[in-house]
């Protein structure tokens, strides 16, 4: 097949993908729709195989990856979550401006014209908010881009960070009124913008980006435009938005979003006791999913089945996924061999042999080459946990086959 014959026969497949997301054809309404995926996305189904709709899904929302339905590597733009707690600001391109300050020796600040002219780079990375996977109605917050900016690093070093700074923070434009409580006899309002720290040791990090594109398009506004930080292999939380200002501080920062929301409360045993421990959201903790399954024709009363999946995690490389049907033993999938990025989900699949038509259940494991094991529900791990944040655990998906 030559280059434009195949580019014809891709743009096909594409189209038929978005034929059927737009009429609803894999929806909870038919059980069987047959898949024709094109290669870059997971591998390639036999032409004899049709997807199985998960049983008591909720259907994918607006601005949400649609795991069945996923066919790009890098995640199209309506199918990318975005996240705010205090608001969509609009930050006008004209009045932009970048602050570096604090506990640096050559204060700086810099219009979007002045960003782009700084060295530029390309950081490939999967996002997730920290919240995902929480629920069933929760498990579409993440996606996968190119981000293009300018290195975080090289900015730091521009600036000569002065000896006493330990802790880098980042600020929004995007601003809330929130009520503390300086003492015990009263409360207080203030006006805050939105804020996440670095330790200096990783905002110094290789990868660290101030990112004006997604994708090879300009951020969109709810995305973060005109700037935002990229922090690979840390929760969503972390990648702040709407970005104007840089603080480098001697002392640890605790806003909202560090020290009183996004913290993990996850009871551990000391001994005979189990203690409750809090620690901030920070980075990614390994996961995978299944994200759709396919059957194949009946073989002597049973039903081939094949599942295909995602995986991730900090930047830590993956050593293999595993997936178990019902009660019986884990099995090793393949992983894709490309695309393969640090920071970016990793495809699997497996074909996981014939089983008789009725309901069946599914789950997936991933194992980093620490030895480390996505737990699951019943791991310490997550069931001590107190909070919905860094739900990594197994999530079983229930399918019915042979209808």
């Amino acid at each position: 097949m030559n280059a434009s014959s195949s580019d014809t026969h891709l743009n096909a497949k594409r189209i038929d993908r978005r034929m059927i997301m737009k009429t609803g054809l894999a929806a909870a309404a038919m059980s069987a729709v047959p898949l024709k995926l094109p290669s870059w996305a997971f591998t390639p189904e036999a032409d004899d195989e049709v997807l199985v709709s998960f049983l008591d899904m909720p259907r994918n929302q607006q601005n949400r990856l649609d795991w069945e339905q996923l066919n790009d590597w890098l995640t199209p733009v309506d199918q990318a979550f975005n996240v705010q707690h205090y608001g969509i600001p609009e930050v006008g391109l004209e009045n932009f401006r970048l602050e570096i300050e604090g506990l640096v020796k050559r204060p700086l600040t810099l219009t979007m014209d002045e960003i782009k002219k700084l060295p530029r780079k390309d950081e490939y990375m999967t996002l997730e908010c920290s919240g995902n996977g929480s629920s069933k109605g929760f498990m579409n917050a993440i996606y996968n881009s190119k981000w293009t900016g300018t290195p975080l690093n090289s900015l730091l070093k521009k600036v000569r960070v002065d000896s006493k700074a330990i802790e880098v923070v980042f600020y929004g434009e995007d601003t809330k009124v929130e009520t503390l409580r300086p003492s015990s006899k009263r409360e207080l309002e203030v006006e805050v913008p939105f804020g996440r720290s670095l330790s200096l040791d990783d905002a110094l990090g290789e990868n660290c980006l101030l990112a004006y594109e997604r994708n090879g398009e300009p951020l969109s506004q709810r995305h973060g435009a005109p700037l935002r930080l990229i922090v690979p292999g840390w929760y969503g939380i972390a990648n702040v938005k709407w970005l104007t200002r840089i603080e480098l501080r001697s002392q640890r920062y605790v806003g909202r979003y560090m020290g009183r929301d996004y913290v993990t409360v996850r009871g551990e045993r000391w001994g005979d006791q189990v203690v409750n421990v809090e620690h901030s959201v920070g980075r990614m903790r390994l996961k995978s999913i299944i994200a759709r399954v396919t059957q194949r024709s009946e073989q002597n009363g049973k039903f081939p089945m094949r599942a295909y999946g995602a995986a991730w995690g900090d930047g830590t490389p993956i050593k293999k996924i595993q997936v178990k049907v019902n009660d019986g033993p884990w099995q090793d999938s393949v992983l894709d061999r490309e695309p393969n990025r640090k920071y970016c989900w990793r495809f699997f699949s497996a074909d996981l042999g014939a089983f008789d038509p009725g309901k069946h259940s599914l789950v997936s494991r991933a194992i980093d080459v620490n030895g480390r094991i996505q737990p699951s529900s019943e791991d310490d791990e997550i069931a001590l946990k107190q909070t919905y944040w860094e739900a990594n655990q197994q999530w079983v998906r229930e399918v019915e086959i042979g209808t």
